[in-house]
């Protein structure tokens, strides 16, 4: 069976896996998900073109996009399940026009479907369209699907948008219009980015309303002695009701990888069994989880295959799926509470070490004119937003290297799990401001864009004439719509690394270079440090 994926960056020679996918995703669930996109537009094209409110294709959507991300779902019976269950919604709101190609792919098994997913992905885009206008849709896919994991983590806490669903279905039409040029292609993934900036300021919305702001709070990097759960991905609402059931049971809970955030929430933090962080970054995980001695939950993307040592005492939740992996629904973690027990725990505290997270947008702009007073008086000179997705491919040391060399009169913020290349090192602080400021996860990038127009006002300029730089590094489809939002915003000169995507071509990179300046990061931290401050350093 062939499949052809290029949707992250570690997309196999830089060009995209043909055989079995680098993250793990064989080729079966590859084209099955190449074929849920398929059906995802054919539904979101008849809710908009019937101007349909539809809740059931609303959560479909943007629980069907999410699915296909990067790390979430390898258990091509469930991406089948989806595809059925679009098949009903399609056939519902088609009514009695009910075309027979799709009575066809209605008939099809497992592997019919996957066989006809192989003939709709990027690659016979890329065939039909070419390079540029097939890369582009597929850009616009892409920041689609980030996009929908940020309104599916909304959803889940009560925080929903009729226009934002309404435009899940516009988008997904559009995108699949044979008509569409190239300049309506990049015109809608500036669109994507509109949306998403809403979608980003809906999910801080759900998550301070349900948690609290995020306040300056020191968080263990060290075990303590005793039973424990490791808790991974990005779902606030899991670890919230995983702290719960394990309250008086003798178990210590720990974050993983983009979970770190959740100890500056003040009513997450407030269990005094949330005992601190474990590891690093996604793809450590499989180091990282065969020397844990405890069970694992994995919430949302960034699984890894599981390796046998441990693959007992992992478990899966929500869109997240590995065959062979015990999967628990409906918020009910007492498989994995048992797991915890009866594995044998720490059997000793760890060296006492701490780090510092808990900047969002309310505390960080708590501290507004001490800043602005530093920045006036030269203290601070510059800032740079040092962040994205982290992975295994080489080249990446490039933002350790580029946060240690940045002078000590300059202020690094962060964000997303690209801040484990450097979150545990010392970098001191500025009159009492620390000089790493931790902002959250991916999503978090709203608090970080509502910090620089906050700073561009008390200045009276625009975020682009801020001594402010973007060294940005993406992985998946979060990373995607991320920037799309930040070229939505108008912002330049973007260092964007350590690839650039495969799925842009180099006439598409042009028209991004021609009007925001993007850039690949260079091969040198120092030299492109130098040449953002114009000074050696």
């Amino acid at each position: 069976m062939e499949m052809f994926c290029y949707q992250c960056e570690q997309a196999a020679q830089g060009k995209g896996c043909s055989v079995m996918g680098v993250c793990g995703k064989d080729p079966k669930t590859s084209d099955l998900q190449d074929m849920l996109i398929k059906v995802l537009c054919d539904v979101g094209s008849l809710a908009h073109e019937k101007s349909i409110r539809d809740r059931e294709a609303d959560l479909f959507v943007i629980e069907g996009l999410f699915t296909t991300v990067t790390n979430v779902d390898f258990d091509p019976d469930r991406v089948e399940s989806f595809i059925r269950r679009g098949f009903a919604i399609r056939r519902r709101l088609a009514g009695e026009a009910v075309p027979e190609e799709w009575r066809e792919e209605e008939g099809l098994d497992q592997e019919g479907l996957a066989l006809r997913g192989s003939r709709l992905g990027p690659k016979a885009d890329v065939s039909r369209y070419g390079e540029t206008l097939g890369g582009l849709k597929w850009l616009v896919i892409y920041g689609l699907k980030g996009t929908a994991a940020y309104a599916d983590h909304a959803h889940i806490l009560g925080v929903e948008d009729q226009e934002v669903f309404a435009f899940f279905h516009r988008g997904l039409h559009r995108v699949s219009r044979e008509d569409i040029t190239v300049d309506q292609m990049l015109s809608l993934a500036l669109e994507v980015g509109e949306v998403n900036l809403k979608v980003m300021e809906m999910l801080d919305k759900a998550n301070t309303g349900a948690y609290g702001d995020p306040v300056p709070t020191k968080v263990r990097i060290t075990p303590v002695k005793g039973k424990a759960i490791l808790v991974s991905g990005h779902d606030l609402k899991d670890l919230y009701e995983l702290l719960k059931q394990t309250e008086g049971k003798g178990i210590n809970i720990y974050t993983h990888g983009e979970m770190l955030p959740a100890h500056g929430y003040p009513k997450l933090k407030a269990f005094k069994h949330l005992a601190g962080n474990y590891g690093g970054a996604w793809q450590d995980q499989q180091r990282e989880f065969d020397q844990f001695p405890g069970s694992i939950l994995m919430t949302t993307n960034c699984i890894q295959r599981p390796l046998d040592s441990y693959k007992d005492r992992i478990f899966t939740t929500g869109l997240v799926a590995w065959p062979g992996v015990a999967h628990v629904d409906r918020k009910d973690f007492s498989p994995v509470i048992e797991a915890a027990l009866k594995a044998k725990g720490f059997e000793e505290d760890g060296e006492d070490k701490e780090i510092l997270v808990g900047f969002g947008h309310a505390s960080t702009l708590g501290a507004a004119p001490k800043v602005i007073e530093l920045v006036k008086s030269r203290k601070i000179k510059h800032f740079f937003l040092i962040g994205g997705c982290d992975g295994a491919k080489s080249g990446r040391n490039y933002y350790t290297d580029f946060a240690t060399l940045a002078p000590k009169d300059t202020v690094i913020l962060t964000l997303a799990c690209g801040k484990y290349r450097f979150n545990k090192l010392e970098f001191g602080d500025i009159e009492g401001i620390p000089r790493l400021l931790d902002m959250g996860q991916c999503n978090d990038a709203y608090s970080a864009i509502k910090v620089a127009l906050a700073l561009a006002e008390a200045f009276q300029t625009d975020v682009n004439s801020l001594p402010l730089s973007l060294i940005l590094s993406w992985y998946e489809q979060k990373a995607v719509c991320i920037l799309l939002t930040l070229l939505h915003l108008g912002i330049k000169d973007i260092r964007l690394g350590p690839s650039l995507p495969a799925f842009i071509s180099p006439e598409a990179l042009q028209v991004l270079v021609n009007n925001f300046n993007i850039k690949p990061i260079g091969a040198s931290a120092r030299e492109d440090l130098e040449a953002i401050l114009g000074r050696s350093i």
